[in-house]
C-alpha cells in the first residue's frame, strides 16, 4: 500500500487542479502541485535530500533567464512593437491563427516550447485586447503551435533531446525525415479544430496598421541584445550539434547569459527580477518533488515491465505516450521508456514515434506541457485570463486525437 500513497497524492493533484475551486477560494495551478510536493515530503514518500536531487535545476536556470528576458522585452514595450512586424500582413482573424500557428510552430523548433511560451503569451495577449479577440482561443492557438511544432526537430523539447542523444547517429535529419510532413499536416488539423470550435472568432477582420511605440527605448535596447544573444547561443548550439563538433552549452548557460545585458546594465533590475512569474518556478520546483517520489514508488515502471505488452511497435508507442505523459510528464515518459526496452532494442520509426507521442501529449491536458502551465499561469497573474482542465480537455482530445492518427499514419507508411 505503502507505493500507492505517491499515485493516490498525484491523482488527487490531478482532481484539485481540474476543479481549483474549493469553497470560495480559487486555487492557482502551482499552489495544487506545491500541496502535493509537501503532501510527498510530509508522508516521507521522498526525502528532502532525494526532493533536492530530483530538481533539474538546468531548467530553473533556463526559466529564470527567459523569464527576464521576456519580463524585459513585455515591459520596454517591445512586444507590442513586434506585433505589427509579424503579424501586419493578418487581414482577419484567420490569417492571423495560421501566422500563430506556423510561425511559432516553426520557431518552437529551434527555440525550445517553454521560450516561445515565455515571450509568446503576452505578445497573444496583448493582441487579443487590442482588436476584442477571444482570449482563450489565442491562448489555444499559443499552445498548440508551439507543442506541436516542437515536434519536428531534435532541440524543439527536452524529450526530443532525450531521444535525439538515445543513439541516433544525425538526429536533425532523423527528425526532419520522419517528423517534418506530418507536422506541417497536424498545424493544420490545429487550425481546422479553432476554426471549428471558434466560428464566430474565425469571421472577424482585423486592422493591424499601427506600430506601437516603446515605453523604454533603454530597456528595449537591452532586451534586443538580450533576444539576439539569445537567438546567436542557440544557433551556435543547433550548428555544434548539427555537425557533431562536441561543444555543447547548457540550457541555462544560454538563457542566463542571454539576459545578463539586462541584469548587468538595466537600472530596473532588481523591479524585473521581482516581477517576473516566481509562481510558475514554484511550480516546476514542485512539479519535480511530485514526480520524483511518483517515480521512485516504481509504479509505473513495475506497470511497464510487467505488462507484456509489445511497446516497441509505434501502433503502441504513440498512444502509450500521450496517455502515461499526462502522470509522469513526458520527459520521465521518455526516460522510463529508454530505460526499460532500451534505446538499441528500438527502431528510428519507434523512436520518432516515443518523440511525437510524449510532445503531442501536451496538446491533451493543461499538464501534458509545460508550456500549457506557462502559458495559463502568465495570463492569469498578468492579464486575469485562464482556461480550465475541463475546457482545455474539451478541445485538446479531438485535436490529440487527430495528432495522433497524422503521426501514426506517416511512420506506418514510413513517410
Amino acid at each position: 500500500m505503502a507505493d500507492l500513497v505517491p499515485i493516490i497524492i498525484l491523482a488527487a493533484v490531478f482532481i484539485a487542479i481540474a476543479v481549483r475551486q474549493i469553497g470560495r477560494f480559487r486555487l492557482g495551478i502551482w499552489q495544487v502541485m506545491l500541496a502535493g510536493a509537501a503532501a510527498m515530503l510530509l508522508s516521507l514518500q521522498i526525502s528532502p535530500a532525494a526532493a533536492f536531487g530530483y530538481i533539474d535545476f538546468n531548467v530553473i536556470l533556463f526559466l529564470i533567464g527567459a523569464f527576464i528576458i521576456g519580463r524585459a522585452l513585455e515591459e520596454s514595450g517591445y512586444l507590442d512593437h513586434l506585433e505589427y512586424v509579424l503579424f501586419r500582413r493578418a487581414k482577419g482573424v484567420s490569417d492571423l491563427a495560421l501566422l500563430i500557428l506556423f510561425g511559432f510552430g516553426f520557431a518552437s523548433a529551434f527555440l525550445m516550447n517553454d521560450t516561445l511560451a515565455i515571450i509568446g503569451t503576452p505578445l497573444v495577449m496583448g493582441l487579443s485586447k487590442r482588436h476584442y479577440l477571444d482570449p482563450k482561443m489565442m491562448m489555444f492557438a499559443l499552445a498548440f503551435a508551439i507543442t506541436t511544432g516542437s515536434v519536428m526537430s531534435p532541440i524543439g523539447n527536452p524529450q526530443n533531446l532525450l531521444v535525439a542523444t538515445s543513439g541516433i547517429s544525425n538526429p536533425f535529419a532523423e527528425f526532419f525525415r520522419y517528423l517534418f510532413l506530418p507536422t506541417i499536416a497536424n498545424l493544420l488539423v490545429a487550425y481546422l479544430v479553432l476554426r471549428l470550435f471558434y466560428p464566430r472568432e474565425f469571421g472577424k477582420r482585423l486592422e493591424l496598421g499601427r506600430r506601437m511605440p516603446l515605453k523604454d527605448k533603454k530597456l528595449a535596447a537591452l532586451a534586443k541584445i538580450s533576444l539576439g544573444l539569445f537567438l546567436l547561443l542557440i544557433a551556435a548550439q543547433v550548428f555544434t550539434s548539427a555537425f557533431d563538433i562536441g561543444i555543447t552549452l547548457p540550457l541555462s548557460g544560454i538563457s542566463v547569459v542571454a539576459a545578463l545585458p539586462v541584469l548587468i546594465f538595466s537600472k530596473n533590475r532588481a523591479r524585473l527580477v521581482r516581477r517576473i512569474d516566481w509562481s510558475t518556478i514554484a511550480f516546476f520546483i514542485s512539479l519535480f518533488v511530485v514526480m520524483g517520489a511518483v517515480w521512485q514508488s516504481g509504479f509505473f515502471q513495475g506497470a511497464v515491465s510487467g505488462s507484456g505488452i509489445g511497446f516497441g511497435s509505434i501502433s503502441v508507442v504513440i498512444p502509450f505516450s500521450i496517455i502515461v505523459s499526462q502522470f509522469i510528464s513526458n520527459v520521465p515518459l521518455a526516460i522510463l521508456y529508454l530505460k526499460l526496452l532500451g534505446a538499441s532494442t528500438l527502431s528510428a520509426i519507434s523512436l520518432m514515434a516515443l518523440a511525437a507521442g510524449s510532445t503531442i501529449a501536451g496538446n491533451l491536458t493543461i499538464l501534458g506541457a509545460a508550456s500549457n502551465v506557462i502559458i495559463i499561469q502568465k495570463a492569469e497573474r498578468n492579464y486575469g485570463q485562464t482556461i480550465s482542465f475541463v475546457e482545455f480537455v474539451r478541445i485538446g482530445a479531438p485535436l490529440t486525437i487527430l495528432n495522433a492518427l497524422v503521426y501514426l499514419a506517416f511512420l506506418s507508411a514510413g513517410l
